[in-house]
């Protein structure tokens, strides 16, 4: 793969840098449904990767995980990667019945999720759509009012990252769970990624203008030795962290043979920098950084989240081990 993104996706991730630049707002804890509406309305977020004959856009699983990464550098709330599991779950393991039916609604920007046993399901409260994966099969859960899935919210570090209990509902069976299961967990892990590298250029963006503004001893913290290595080293984890999960996104997106092998070394790599670059983040903005006024305790909970979504980096160290 040549890293470098091709003038089309470079295109589309200014495209919606550009959108939340303007409109995304951090400390709304919950996803703007306009912003979400916007998103899929002009740009199509929710449609990049499902085939033309669901009604989607036709492009692939990479160009929505550099949307994704976009959406990472923002920190808005987005149920962008919730909706982008549950498609390629449908893909990978749905009926063609269930395709037809459920793949238009997600492409138009309905919320949906993906339940895998008795784990946290991501955006859970906020899915109109919600499949189940068991052993025995891959099912639709009813989110009927009367007699359908209970759903209950639940609370969490980073609350930008909603998390819920789905029990109960009808389940009608459309395809086969572990298939569905498999695509989804790697989907999840690279999504994951993908929100964590666009995070990094976040973090050190906000510390290098931070550096850049603040004076202390008559002079701009930017200017001392130290300080300029520890951003130097945090350039080298932002970068490092990009090029890992482009690597994995394109084979997952492409379904190559090393695709599980890259997801895991994206996951794991990704999940420990971003720790370390949140870290840093608060330590160079100094005194301000521990108060609620400042981004930067935005930016440590959401790295800590992405550090367990999906697979810890301890976890996926351990898969590529074995």
């Amino acid at each position: 793969m040549e890293f470098a993104l091709t003038e089309e996706q470079q295109e589309l991730a200014a495209t919606v840098r550009s959108l939340l630049d303007k409109r995304a707002d951090a400390r709304v804890e919950t996803y703007d449904e306009a912003l979400w509406s916007t998103l899929c309305e002009q740009i199509g977020v929710a449609a990049l990767g499902i085939p033309e004959e669901y009604d989607g856009a036709g492009f692939s699983l990479f160009e929505s995980l550099v949307v994704l990464e976009e959406v990472g550098r923002s920190l808005v709330p987005s149920p962008l990667l919730s909706s982008l599991v549950t498609s390629e779950a449908l893909l990978a393991g749905a009926d063609e019945d269930a395709k037809a039916r459920l793949l238009p609604r997600i492409a138009m920007g309905e919320v949906a999720a993906f339940v895998d046993g008795d784990a946290p399901v991501l955006d859970g409260d906020l899915a109109t759509i919600v499949v189940l994966a068991t052993d025995d099969g891959l099912f639709e859960v009813d989110r009927a009012e009367v007699d359908g899935a209970e759903v209950t919210w639940t609370p969490s570090m980073d609350q930008t990252i909603r998390l819920a209990t789905v029990t109960g509902g009808t389940r009608t069976r459309i395809g086969d769970g572990p298939v569905a299961r498999a695509r989804a967990e790697q989907v999840g892990a690279v999504g994951c990624a993908a929100l964590a590298a666009g995070l990094a250029a976040r973090a050190l963006d906000m510390t290098v203008s931070y550096s850049k503004e603040r004076v202390q001893f008559g002079r701009q913290i930017g200017s001392f030795q130290a300080l300029k290595h520890r951003m130097a080293d945090m350039l080298v984890l932002a970068e490092m962290s990009r090029s890992a999960s482009w690597a994995a996104s394109y084979a997952v997106s492409t379904h190559a043979e090393d695709a599980d092998e890259l997801t895991h070394v994206a996951k794991a790599y990704c999940s420990d920098a971003i720790a370390h670059l949140a870290g840093e983040t608060v330590q160079l903005h100094g005194g301000i950084a521990i108060t609620w006024e400042h981004d930067a305790h935005l930016v440590f909970k959401r790295a800590h989240a992405l550090g367990q979504l999906f697979g810890s980096a301890r976890e996926h160290r351990a898969a590529v081990a074995l």
